[in-house]
């Protein structure tokens, strides 16, 4: 029988670097959330494959890279996997751990730290809520839940996470005045996004914050207005699930 699961987005509230480890992983000291916003996952036990639609399937590869494979190699199960993909792709939201951690999920799989081996942030969407995550991503010590309501700017530019990381470790390492310690590394690796930064204040009357390495965008509150104003931008109104 096949099993339909939904795998949340993540939101990276705050992120600081607290050092660098012999192997080249950088050490992390963040707060992130699980969004209401999320990709369906349905497996087929027995089977095999991997297929994605949605609206924001494009670019999104079904081969041995992609973390649903990782994860049922992990786990050592077989089975066809439809993803409906709903996160937008490439945005820092953890669409692809979210799919991974559905995998283990529905495989029983319930230990983080071994999940972090597919990615940094599987480990947090396998467990989900709201949680303070240290170590590379692999350590989650679980918050009290918070109500609120994100609005999500989502450019169309593609941040690499590894690349980020390096222009941050060449930039002397610096602190985020916002919270969070990538935001200027990202800038200085994508200067665009500076200028998709100064169009969220001009619309919104307020400072967004970078989530995570990027390339989203976002603010406190609803600002679905947003979207008519930005169109070349994917903006979603969401806000956190326990």
């Amino acid at each position: 029988m096949a099993a339909v699961l939904e795998a949340h987005a993540k939101l990276t509230l705050s992120l600081r670097v607290t050092g660098v480890r012999d192997d080249g992983y950088h050490l992390i000291d963040a707060e992130m959330v699980t969004l209401a916003l999320h990709d369906r996952v349905r497996i087929d036990a027995g089977a095999s494959g991997l297929s994605i639609t949605g609206p924001y399937a494009h670019g999104v590869p079904t081969d041995s890279s992609n973390l649903v494979n990782r994860a049922l190699l992990l786990c050592g199960a077989e089975a066809s996997v439809h993803v409906e993909k709903n996160i937008p792709n490439g945005g820092g939201l953890g669409g692809g751990s979210a799919d991974a951690a559905a995998v283990l999920r529905w495989a029983g799989w319930t230990d983080p730290v071994r999940a972090v081996v597919i990615g940094a942030d599987v480990a947090f969407c396998l467990v989900g809520g709201r949680a303070r995550v240290t170590g590379i991503g692999e350590l989650i010590a679980p918050l009290p839940p918070i109500e609120r309501a994100f609005t999500l700017v989502v450019p169309p530019l593609h941040c690499s996470t590894p690349a980020i990381y390096r222009r941050w470790d060449l930039l002397g390492g610096p602190l985020g005045d916002h919270g969070n310690d990538l935001e200027p590394a990202a800038i200085a690796e994508v200067p665009e996004l500076a200028s998709w930064r100064d169009r969220i204040v001009q619309y919104s009357g307020q400072r967004p914050r970078l989530a995570g390495s990027g390339s989203t965008w976002f603010l406190d509150g609803e600002h679905p207005d947003l979207q008519a104003k930005m169109p070349e931008a994917t903006v979603v109104v969401t806000h956190t699930v326990a």
